[in-house]
């Protein structure tokens, strides 16, 4: 069954700015919660990071070593029956305002009969390691 949402950008950009704003406040367990229930984060230097539960782990982690906020700008997204792939680039910034990483990812989307969620995500930096 193919669903068509009519604003889909509008409404990426809408859960992206809760998913930014939850994150800043340390809300990890509704973070986790943007994610489809077999959800697999991807990121560079890790093994595969799978489920709501190893996901809020994750970014408890990155909120420990002095991330505080991330922001993601959508380059692209396409729609394909009730999938969605998206490119973006982030940014990370520390308490201070000041950049921790910044790169581009991609993230595959799952309408799950209630709302999108991330189902993949997997992201690289600019910045030389």
């Amino acid at each position: 069954m193919s669903t068509q949402i009519p604003n889909l950008q509008q409404d990426f950009h809408s859960i992206m700015k809760n998913f930014e704003n939850l994150f800043s406040q340390g809300n990890l367990s509704e973070v986790a919660n943007f994610y489809s229930k077999n959800a697999m984060l991807l990121p560079a230097g890790t093994d595969f990071i799978e489920g709501r539960g190893a996901i809020e782990a994750y970014w408890q982690q990155a909120l420990d070593m002095g991330i505080k906020s991330i922001r993601i700008d959508m380059m692209e997204l396409e729609q394909h029956g009730n999938m969605a792939t998206e490119v973006s680039r982030y940014t990370m910034l520390d308490a201070a305002g000041e950049l921790i990483d910044q790169g581009k990812g991609i993230m595959i989307w799952k309408y799950d009969g209630d709302a999108w969620r991330m189902h993949r995500d997997i992201w690289t930096s600019n910045l030389a390691q």
